[in-house]
């Protein structure tokens, strides 16, 4: 699976497009009854895929509200988080989209699971296209890693993962498997 959300904004919370409010966030373990049949409602990808059982899958919410903003996949993998998958709402997406800062915050859920596991924040992903791997550089400072395995295998470094988990106020509970 390759990664393929847009980062619009990194932001601390979320913010009501709307409304320009600013949003507390919260985050937490995804049931397998939360994920189950995503696609059915506009997701894009199959999040009970059974490529995925290995992985946390986090939700980040609204405090206070139900409603799953986005998504992501991350596997502790020898020394480092390796993020599978990362999605935003339906309703958080294009030029309708409710919420703005959604695809910053799943990334920095991420790189909370690596600080707690002692891996300062490293995380690693594959981006779907040059495209997006020049936007993660950007957006995140990530780097591209050259290597045989994937054309688009992309790193955060404890360095830019500190500069970009100094930017979220994100609420929850790891509670890693």
């Amino acid at each position: 699976m390759k990664i393929d959300v847009l980062i619009d904004k990194l932001t601390p919370c979320l913010i009501d497009i709307a409304t320009g409010k600013v949003l507390q966030t919260t985050f937490s373990i995804a049931s397998t009854d939360e994920v189950t049949g995503l696609q059915a409602e506009g997701w894009n990808f199959d999040w009970s895929d059974e490529g995925l059982s290995h992985c946390n899958i986090y939700k980040l919410q609204l405090k206070d509200d139900d409603v799953i903003q986005g998504l992501v996949a991350a596997e502790v993998v020898r020394g480092a988080v390796y993020v599978h998958l990362v999605e935003s709402a339906p309703h958080n997406l294009g030029k309708n989209k409710q919420y703005e800062g959604v695809g910053g915050h799943l990334f920095a859920i991420a790189i909370k699971l690596s600080l707690a596991m002692g891996f300062g924040g490293y995380v690693y992903f594959e981006a779907k296209n040059q495209d997006l791997a020049n936007h993660y550089a950007k957006a995140f400072n990530a780097h591209h890693l050259r290597t045989r395995i994937h054309d688009y295998r992309m790193e955060i470094d404890e360095i830019s993962a500190q500069a970009l988990i100094e930017k979220y106020t994100l609420g929850g509970d790891l509670n890693v498997r």
